[in-house]
């Protein structure tokens, strides 16, 4: 016999799943900005894990985040060896789990908002460093190019970039704040609209 909490973990679990197929989905429409190389594309896919966050909480958001990057490497594949995936999951969980936490510590229209803000502040921050310290020169000796291919690249579309610490500030910093700003914008009219669905 089926406990009542063993049924809801079922529906957990199914809500948990329909929420990462649609980040998934939502991982392969990318979207250029005006001041990134050509290689830094946003997407939205935070969107799902956010809702999840919110509605089922952070750690559930946090899995959305892995499921969705295990489907991204199991269907699309990878071309970073996985360590692409594995930064979008690590800089998507601080955004989300951050939001998630704030948001439950009381639910209210001014702790979405705040948790969101701090949400994205924690992203871009961490992704700024992760990038500094390790992704960009990691990318650099995979494909075989000097890091300052990468700064050439965005200097030709942002004229703040001129070396290595201002592609991070110039580029990498605002690309992430632009992005933690979109997907907030988004998710907080949304969630109103299908948050009834998933507390069912």
């Amino acid at each position: 016999m089926i406990t009542v909490k063993e049924r809801l973990d079922t529906k957990t679990m199914i809500k948990i799943s329909v929420l990462s197929v649609i980040a998934f989905l939502i991982m392969l429409l990318e979207i250029p900005m005006w001041f990134t190389p050509v290689f830094l594309k946003v997407d939205l896919s935070d969107i799902a894990p956010l809702i999840g966050a919110f509605a089922l909480g952070p750690f559930a958001g946090v899995v959305i985040e892995f499921i969705k990057n295990i489907l991204h490497i199991a269907l699309r594949g990878t071309t970073t060896m996985g360590i692409g995936e594995l930064a979008n999951f690590f800089v998507g969980s601080v955004f989300v789990y951050t939001a998630g936490v704030i948001y439950h510590k009381n639910k209210s229209f001014k702790n979405a908002i705040i948790g969101m803000a701090l949400g994205t502040i924690f992203m871009t921050v961490l992704a700024s460093i992760v990038n500094y310290i390790f992704l960009i020169p990691f990318y650099a000796k995979l494909y075989g190019f000097p890091i300052n291919a990468f700064i050439e690249m965005g200097s030709k579309v942002n004229k703040f970039v001129v070396d290595y610490k201002s592609f991070i500030l110039c580029a990498i910093l605002p690309f992430n704040l632009i992005k933690g700003i979109m997907i907030s914008l988004v998710t907080l009219p949304l969630y109103k609209k299908i948050s009834w669905l998933l507390h069912k």
